[in-house]
């Protein structure tokens, strides 16, 4: 029942976010180290910018230690999606795996 609710909220996690990198890529000529500067532009960003990588590492390890055990080995796909596009897209994106019968 949840599954259907696990997918949107990954495409959600994964356009949502997009638009506003792609906003700001477009409006200061496709320079990605300009975006990697604005993650550290004042204090709050810079912890909001520590509070997803540290929730994009501890997820990647919860990632690994159940497909150790699960066999699941298409939900490792969430990894890429959570350093590539966000969280927002990485942890639906592995509820969406993780709620899945297993075969």
């Amino acid at each position: 029942m949840l599954r259907p609710l696990w997918l949107a909220l990954a495409v959600w996690g994964a356009v949502h976010p997009m638009y506003w990198f792609v906003t700001y890529l477009s409006e200061n000529a496709w320079d990605l180290g300009a975006l990697v500067d604005a993650w550290y532009v004042n204090a709050s960003t810079t912890g909001l910018t520590w509070d997803l990588t540290i929730s994009a590492v501890t997820l990647t390890v919860w990632v690994l230690a159940e497909v150790a055990v699960r066999r699941n080995w298409l939900a490792l796909l969430a990894i890429p999606a959570t350093f590539c596009i966000g969280v927002s897209c990485g942890l639906p994106l592995y509820l969406w795996f993780r709620s899945r019968p297993v075969v």
